[in-house]
């Protein structure tokens, strides 16, 4: 290679990586936008969520405070107390992200801000109870 070959050289280059920058700018946001589609939040029927946590395998999880947990709630759940925020946030960082979440709270209100702050952590799939515990109570009896 000649010398009078290196200024052209770096011109190729130049455009190059010019080219490759547009291109990532370019598609960046389209990744960012096609993995906030494969998030999924549902509120599912009281029937629905029954049969899916009849698999005593799922992550479910009740988001009231510990003592309407302790006036009843369902087998096999975990407290995670919605309002102790930090508490709430250090415990699903440590939760498997591709793993399904199932959720309530009394009347589906608490549950419903749990699984916003839950995609914000990377959760893929959230399932709320329709209606939380008081439905679950109403259509069980």
């Amino acid at each position: 290679m000649l010398k009078e070959d290196f200024p052209q050289l770096e011109i190729q280059i130049l455009k190059l990586s010019i080219m490759y920058k547009y291109f990532f700018l370019l598609l960046f946001p389209f990744l960012i936008i096609s993995q906030e589609n494969n998030q999924v939040y549902e509120v599912l029927s009281y029937d629905d969520f029954k049969n899916q946590i009849s698999n005593n395998k799922v992550l479910l999880f009740d988001v009231r405070t510990m003592e309407e947990y302790n006036n009843g709630h369902l087998k096999g759940s975990v407290n995670i107390d919605f309002y102790e925020e930090e508490l709430f946030n250090k415990f699903f960082k440590k939760v498997e992200k591709s793993k399904p979440i199932y959720i309530y709270c009394r009347s589906g209100n608490r549950s419903k801000k749990s699984s916003e702050k839950l995609k914000e952590l990377g959760f893929v799939k959230v399932y709320d109870l329709e209606g939380g515990y008081k439905n679950w109570i109403i259509k069980s009896n």
